[in-house]
């Protein structure tokens, strides 16, 4: 062998370019999960298809919108939206992009910067960032006025992008022992209750800029957001247009620091990430420990009643607390249940009458009991020996329903009555919610007995296939029969308005309680002795997924 071939053999073969490398992983995984099945395949196609489809319909719009004086702060503020967007994400949907998982790169002789660049890049690769770049694109072409608008609005583009990307990056890294642990997940269940307020927020915002002068209310904060990172580009592209250079200049330069500053608080999270031991978990656990032994659940345990009745309360209180689907279950049911009336009174439109969302939503919690057990329902089946027992059983579920509902349903109709109003209807308002909530809990109790299904534990779905009738049924025809319970309260509330006899309304709220306690109480002994005979039926329904 030659001295040259020698020397070319010896020679250390180049390293592969990490971005490229980082790529070629991202589109592979990619590739690879969408093979796994043809509904995960459909799916991804038509949220792509969705998110085109939202883009263009909003570019398009946008550029109609060119040459309006508002404008620019509509802009701004889609741009600050879009930010606000990229920001919160990662808390509510952690695990939406496990290829840039960082704790899968821990054991990797990388380093941390050059591997920050190759992260950003990737990033860049997904719907996310396409549709954040046609809305941001579709905003400087509604600004730009003139070449120079036009070169700093390519500018922009490119920051607000990197900008919105960084910090998605960063505050997913900064926080993900956070996300990845069983707390962490539970966040992931308030994602439904933040999109459901986020949906009305648009809703309400969309009913105001429908009116003439809609865009005029955007002013005040398209004022404040144009000096925010990285909103301050678009303006800088509007200021541009205008020949105010000045601002323009700090636009994108707050924007580019704003940049560095989320690009470097990555590179250090990222550096501690992959330096330092995982430390969290355990001390999470010894206090967890903690807690369990001494702590605040012993403490709940000795304010609850003795016995039976106690035991269960307990029981289903740590399920609500620590079950993700029972928790998003209470936190979509006290969230939707207290938006409704804030919904109402924002749009001018509101009426009082909106407080029975409460009641209504929370009543349904009451509703197929056994199947929130899942397949662990044997236990409580073993200790069912006597119709006492199954009553005992379900009025300590109810009494925990009780113990939430009824404060809160109190606390909405209160403010119902403050800030959308009459005072005069508070009484007839709350007395019809706590009658409505008793009947509900009766019915619910039956409907337990006769129409239990299963709730799968792992996966996303809240009925055990096959079992959706059953559900519908369930739901939707108890609490048909518990609204049905309602009209003598209701016939008689009409009545006393219809006689003009508004000075004997207050009667309402104590045959409201009356009624709703009687309601319940029926319920409960009515579904005692069909739980005990139907005790085989219900453990084969709950157990099948």
């Amino acid at each position: 062998m030659s001295t040259e071939s020698t020397a070319v053999a010896a020679r250390p073969a180049a390293a592969p370019n990490l971005t490229a490398v980082f790529v070629r992983l991202k589109l592979t995984l990619l590739r690879n999960g969408l093979r796994q099945s043809a509904g995960r395949t459909v799916a991804y196609v038509s949220s792509v298809v969705v998110g085109l489809l939202f883009a263009a319909g909003a570019v398009l719009g946008l550029i109609a919108l060119r040459g309006n004086v508002h404008v620019g702060a509509l802009a701004v503020l889609l741009t600050g939206i879009l930010t606000l967007g990229w920001a919160v994400m990662p808390l509510f949907f952690p695990a939406g992009d496990e290829t840039l998982d960082p704790t899968r790169l821990v054991m990797l002789p990388l380093r941390p910067r050059p591997l920050i660049g190759s992260l950003l890049v990737t990033s860049l690769i997904g719907i996310g960032p396409v549709v954040t770049l046609a809305l941001v694109t579709g905003a400087v072409v509604a600004l730009a006025d003139g070449p120079a608008a036009a070169l700093v609005g390519v500018l922009a583009v490119v920051l607000v992008v990197l900008v919105c990307v960084a910090l998605a990056r960063a505050i997913a890294t900064a926080s993900v022992r956070l996300l990845t642990s069983r707390r962490g997940r539970d966040l992931a269940v308030l994602s439904g209750l933040f999109l459901a307020l986020g949906g009305q927020a648009v809703n309400i915002a969309a009913q105001k800029l429908g009116r003439p002068d809609g865009l005029a209310v955007l002013e005040p904060l398209g004022d404040v957001l144009r000096w925010l990172p990285p909103a301050s580009a678009i303006g800088a592209v509007e200021a541009t247009g205008q020949g105010d250079y000045g601002r323009a200049l700090a636009g994108i330069a707050l924007a580019a620091v704003a940049l560095a500053l989320l690009l470097f608080w990555w590179q250090r999270s990222l550096t501690a990430l992959m330096t330092s031991p995982d430390s969290s978990t355990l001390q999470a656990v010894e206090k967890d420990s903690a807690r369990r032994s001494g702590g605040g659940e012993g403490r709940l345990g000795r304010l609850l009643p003795g016995g039976r009745t106690g035991t269960v309360m307990l029981r289903a209180l740590r399920y609500a607390w620590r079950d993700p689907k029972s928790k998003m279950s209470w936190a979509t049911a006290l969230g939707v249940g207290l938006l409704a009336p804030v919904v109402s009174s924002v749009q001018g439109n509101g009426s009082i009458y909106t407080a029975f969302t409460a009641p209504a939503l929370l009543g349904m919690q009451m509703y197929n009991q056994f199947g929130q057990d899942t397949s662990a329902f044997w236990m409580v089946a073993s200790t069912l020996a006597t119709p006492r027992d199954a009553y005992q059983e379900l009025r300590a579920r109810a009494f925990t329903l009780a113990l939430v509902a009824v404060p809160y349903v109190t606390l909405v109709s209160v403010g119902a009555a403050a800030f959308i109003g009459p005072w005069s209807d508070f009484q007839q308002v709350y007395g019809l919610s706590l009658a409505l909530l008793g009947a509900l809990i009766g019915t619910g109790a039956l409907t337990s007995a006769i129409f239990p299904y299963s709730i799968p534990a792992e996966s996303n779905k809240n009925v055990a296939p096959g079992q959706g009738s059953i559900a519908w049924f369930s739901l939707f025809g108890g609490f048909l029969i518990g609204a049905v319970l309602c009209a003598p309260l209701l016939g008689l509330t009409i009545w006393l308005h219809v006689a003009g006899l508004p000075h004997l309304l207050w009667i309402l709220l104590p045959l409201g309680v009356l009624y709703g306690t009687g309601a319940a109480e029926l319920g409960l002994r009515l579904a005692a002795p069909r739980t005990l005979k139907r005790l085989p039926e219900i453990l084969a329904a709950v157990s099948k997924g």
